[in-house]
């Protein structure tokens, strides 16, 4: 008992370090909180401690025997967490639908206050029954199980099995769990005396005094018995209460495989938690109703595309999301006051929508893009071979330029040659001819002037033959 207390201390002792540790600005509106809960349990032997959720000087007396005490206080606490989810999820859900004035037919989930009433009840709960058999001397855990049965023989969530003699089986929101009575009236007693806790709690030591922090309701009368099934109640209550007051968000873990090994998942294991977790009743509620929803800002921001003449023509957001919905051929949906209320799949087909829509106004963008860059391209390759061109034919022109310029010249050239040799051939005949007239001038006038010699001789031998004669 000793070794207990011991390794109770010292877990409560850390659990207060790494409170300070992590400290709290007391100055701050808004705080976030973490609560790690344990799942529903069904053990065939569990005789561990409830955990600190038990009011911290509540100790239980370990045995090795078979005990479920703690199961049923577990499991206890996992219905109220789950009511409360029931509550959160389910239960807002429907509010949020009648709110909105959605023509909702109301879909029927699993409510666990039944169970909840079977438990906790006062007067005629279990808890009280339990409380009520730790306060005679005389009672056993046979006498408790007959009262159970006695009590809840015609109850629905109760029954008793058919080979034992003092179990119960209670049918909790996640299956069937039978418990065992033999140790539940030894460990819902609290052994601490009252005036034991008065005096420790009053210690100077800061350390005992932690341990057994005083009890508003039984500071006043300290011979009132307590269980540990009572305190456990209150302090899960003030749990609840103080998540009511929260804005809660679920983290659902599941364990994927009982080899504690990577990469290696049961099925059937991993789908009896998320039915013992009420994952699959939220899935089948979210799915039969409108899971999706958005206020007519947010939905018409983002899907305005799919009818852009209809929402810039009306200024009236519930007749523009109308219109949208219709021009997209929407079926199933609801409009509230001030959100879009559509069922599993619509915003999946709306994002098609809209994903096509972006799609095809992407590619007359790239069209248009390309476009422009061709052309772009076109025009600096059109204006770089008109310069090229440019070059080209300024080059041709002056090789041909240069070309006629060689043939004018040699042309000029041949006819200088030509005329030079023309001019000398001329020359040369001229002086030929005048050498030759020359000459037969020259012969002619000898001829010549030998017929007048010859002549005058003549005329003077016929004058002197003439004067003879005379």
């Amino acid at each position: 008992m000793n070794n207990v207390r011991y390794r109770f201390s010292r877990g409560i002792t850390l659990v207060t370090k790494i409170n300070n540790s992590i400290g709290q600005d007391p100055d701050s509106k808004h705080i976030i909180g973490v609560l790690d809960i344990y799942g529903f349990e069904s053990f065939k032997t569990n005789s561990s401690v409830v955990g600190y959720l038990i009011i911290i000087n509540s100790l239980f007396s370990f045995s090795p025997e078979i005990c479920s005490f703690e199961q049923f206080c577990i499991n206890l606490t996992n219905e109220k967490l789950q009511q409360h989810f029931n509550q959160h999820v389910f239960k807002m859900e429907q509010e949020e639908y009648t709110k909105e004035e959605i023509d909702w037919s109301y879909i029927e989930f699993i409510d666990n206050q039944d169970i909840l009433d079977l438990i906790e009840k006062k007067p005629g709960g279990i808890i009280a029954l339990l409380d009520e058999a730790c306060m005679f001397p005389r009672s056993t855990h046979d006498t408790f199980a007959q009262k159970l049965y006695q009590t809840f023989k015609d109850h629905k969530r109760f029954s008793k099995p058919k080979v034992a003699q003092t179990d119960f089986t209670i049918c909790h929101y996640a299956g069937d769990v039978t418990y065992q009575t033999e140790l539940f009236l030894d460990k819902n007693k609290d052994y601490v005396v009252g005036e034991h806790q008065a005096l420790l709690s009053s210690s100077d030591c800061s350390f005992v005094s932690s341990l057994f922090p005083p009890l508003p309701e039984e500071s006043s009368k300290t011979s009132k018995f307590s269980s540990i099934g009572s305190q456990f109640k209150h302090q899960l209550q003030s749990l609840l209460e103080s998540l009511s007051t929260t804005e809660p968000h679920y983290i659902r873990c599941v364990k994927p495989n009982n080899l504690l090994k990577p990469e290696i998942f049961e099925n059937i294991n991993i789908l009896q938690q998320l039915r013992c977790g009420g994952v699959m009743e939220a899935i089948r509620i979210s799915c039969a109703g409108y899971p999706t929803r958005k206020p007519f800002n947010e939905f018409l921001t983002r899907f305005k595309i799919l009818a852009p003449e209809s929402t810039n023509r009306s200024n009236d957001e519930v007749d523009a999301c109308k219109k949208l919905l219709a021009k997209v051929d929407l079926k199933g949906f609801q409009i509230g006051k001030t959100k879009v209320f559509l069922r599993a799949g619509q915003m999946a087909e709306l994002d098609a929508h809209r994903a096509e829509v972006l799609g095809r106004s992407a590619r007359i963008i790239q069209r248009k893009v390309l476009s422009y860059q061709s052309r772009k391209k076109f025009l600096l390759l059109q204006a770089a071979s008109t310069d090229i061109q440019a070059l080209c034919r300024g080059q041709v022109a002056r090789v041909s330029f240069e070309k006629m310029r060689i043939e004018v010249a040699c042309l000029r050239i041949q006819n200088q040659a030509r005329t030079y040799i023309c001019q000398k051939s001329y020359k040369s005949l001229c002086s030929s001819a005048c050498s030759v007239q020359t000459g037969m001038r020259a012969k002619a006038a000898r001829v010549e002037l030998q017929f007048r010699k010859k002549r005058r001789a003549a005329i003077i031998i016929q004058a002197s033959l003439s004067s003879h004669d005379d």
